[in-house]
């Protein structure tokens, strides 16, 4: 018990870290060296850990919050061009829920930030644990709902993970594409208007994410997605935007209207 754990490495490797930590001699203190995007913006913060079985995915792990997270912003030097990309999905997200001046931010800087610019990167790397870790401290294990509002776009994203196959689609790009259909899920419910939709849509694709996805079979999506954490007492439940910087769990959104969406996206 007096050894820890330093998981160095992506997404999978810190959850995967981390539920060891979290399992072996009942918990050891873990140490997070994130070094892609994804990782860095969003799976190393938050003490989530878990792997995905065949029929959903982190149904099985444990909420173990790191000791220290550690982030070095020139590790994503190293990465391929399509997983740096992946990983800007979540920072989008964040300036949609809960950080409108972020969402300005990348849309005045999409091309220093598709340069990897350091200071740039530094700034949108630092917003977004912020951001995260001010929501985590409030809702760690998820019981409020507040932590929900992270979920963004990720109904959507985990069904169609599920569906296509794990590492067909990144996970950022599942996101990405999953926030689109939020987006257009809530303008059918005349929460938002096509200005919102079409603003995400453009500040998405300069930075280059998928936000379609052309073989979306609806009717799977939607059996996958009653596996959603956010499933309460059978009823599934989706983030969705009122405007920029502010979303809400909403329940009870018709399966027509999400066939609509998800139709309209593919």
């Amino acid at each position: 018990r007096g050894s820890a754990v330093v998981a160095v490495g992506g997404g999978v490797v810190g959850d995967l870290a981390g539920f060891a930590a979290a399992s072996f001699a009942r918990g050891l203190p873990l140490v997070q060296v994130p070094t892609t995007l994804l990782s860095q913006v969003d799976s190393s913060v938050g003490g989530k850990t878990g792997i995905n079985l065949p029929g959903a995915k982190n149904i099985v792990g444990a909420f173990w919050q790191p000791s220290l997270v550690v982030i070095d912003s020139t590790s994503l030097d190293t990465l391929p061009q399509r997983e740096y990309v992946s990983g800007l999905a979540e920072v989008v997200k964040y300036g949609v829920i809960l950080l409108p001046e972020l969402f300005d931010y990348l849309e005045q800087h999409a091309a220093a930030i598709l340069r990897k610019e350091s200071d740039v990167v530094t700034h949108i790397v630092s917003e977004s644990c912020l951001a995260k870790a001010n929501v985590v401290r409030q809702d760690e294990r998820e019981t409020t709902g507040l932590r929900a509002i992270l979920n963004y776009g990720h109904t959507f994203a985990h069904a169609l993970e599920s569906v296509t196959g794990y590492g067909h689609l990144l996970h950022g790009e599942a996101v990405s594409i999953g926030m689109h259909m939020a987006a257009l899920l809530a303008e059918k419910m005349g929460r938002v208007s096509s200005d919102f939709v079409d603003r995400q849509r453009a500040l998405l694709q300069r930075l280059e994410l998928p936000t379609s996805y052309r073989d979306a079979d609806p009717q799977k999506l939607w059996q996958a997605m009653q596996h959603d954490k956010k499933v309460e007492h059978g009823q599934l439940r989706f983030v969705l935007p009122t405007r920029l910087g502010h979303v809400e769990l909403v329940p009870g959104v018709s399966q027509s209207l999400v066939l609509a969406s998800i139709q309209a996206a593919s």
